[in-house]
């Protein structure tokens, strides 16, 4: 049994394929960039103060799961859409390109943290603006970094991928299990 300092769904669904034992709770950080800091460093950093937060609000002996995700395009990051332009701005801007997906993941236990950074490379084909709207109309973009779902309906327009699928979706299990049999 761990504790999942999350509560994505995806995270949940995927520790569940490995049947992985665990309790969804939720912390709330400031998911910020600091000042010059780079993706790497920030989507480190996010899971690391996420399994902190819970390690430090819950009195348990059970380890810990941070994770963060996020997508690069050139020094471009890849958040969550504000609104319909900005998903269409960052769907426009990989159409057609091969952009970074990269997934940290902290697990704390007994006062101890062990991390890793799992980094993948995803090939959008071209899409259109009428691809797009019809996309934003699913609801599914909307709360994903990049603006799509690889595991959904944007899987239509990933081309090729390098690298994990669940990492690409948030946990790349491969690490979270090689991590967790270290402890």
């Amino acid at each position: 049994m761990i504790i999942l300092a999350s509560a994505s769904p995806r995270r949940r669904a995927l520790l569940e394929q490995i049947d992985i034992a665990y309790q969804s709770y939720p912390v709330d950080i400031d998911e910020s960039p600091h000042q010059g800091e780079s993706a790497k460093t920030l989507v480190q950093r996010l899971a690391v103060e996420k399994a902190q937060a819970a390690y430090q609000q819950l009195e348990t002996d059970l380890p810990i799961l941070g994770a963060d995700t996020l997508g690069l395009l050139d020094d471009n990051i890849l958040v969550k859409p504000r609104n319909f332009e900005h998903a269409r701005s960052m769907l426009r801007s990989i159409s057609g390109t091969t952009h970074t997906i990269m997934t940290a993941i902290a697990i704390m236990h007994q006062g101890k943290l062990k991390t890793a950074l799992n980094t993948n490379k995803v090939t959008f084909c071209s899409i259109t603006d009428e691809q797009i709207q019809t996309y934003w109309e699913t609801g599914e973009p909307q709360d994903k970094a990049g603006a799509y779902a690889i595991q959904g309906k944007g899987a239509i327009f990933v081309k090729h991928i390098e690298g994990s699928y669940s990492g690409i979706m948030g946990l790349p299990l491969y690490d979270v299990d090689r991590l967790l049999s270290t402890l």
